[in-house]
């Protein structure tokens, strides 16, 4: 049996490289969503639209980096939250990934109003113990 060597940066990077990415996807996000009021700010224009499609991608790319550090390191994730709290984002994901077109701007809205605060304060959290 053959084993592909293909595989994409987010599979090689380091546990340090893909919590640095998940940091650096979460400023962007941050920034990105400066000014938005409500969901409708994302569909009232071409530059809301291209808020909502940028977040998007940031926020499927978090969940494919947990779900590889996941698949790294079992037991790490677990040091700063439980199993059904990464699930949640990482299924994210899967629904970004495979059903983009039922996304809607509530849902993102409320992501990144509501959520990404603590996501990025367990992340921190992270990067702190695996120093």
């Amino acid at each position: 049996m053959k084993v592909s060597k293909k595989r994409s940066y987010i599979d090689k990077a380091t546990t340090t490289e893909l919590i640095d990415f998940i940091l650096e996807s979460l400023r962007l996000i941050n920034r990105r969503f400066n000014g938005v009021k409500s969901s409708d700010d994302f569909l009232d224009s071409d530059e809301g639209l291209d808020k909502l499609d940028a977040i998007s991608i940031r926020l499927l790319s978090i969940g494919e980096a947990l779900k590889n550090l996941d698949k790294r390191q079992k037991e790490l994730l677990l040091q700063v939250a439980d199993k059904e709290y990464w699930s949640k984002i990482i299924r994210t994901r899967e629904i970004l990934t495979h059903h983009y077109i039922d996304i809607d701007a509530e849902t993102i809205y409320m992501i990144c109003d509501e959520k990404l605060a603590k996501l990025e304060q367990k992340i921190l959290k992270l990067q702190e113990y695996v120093k």
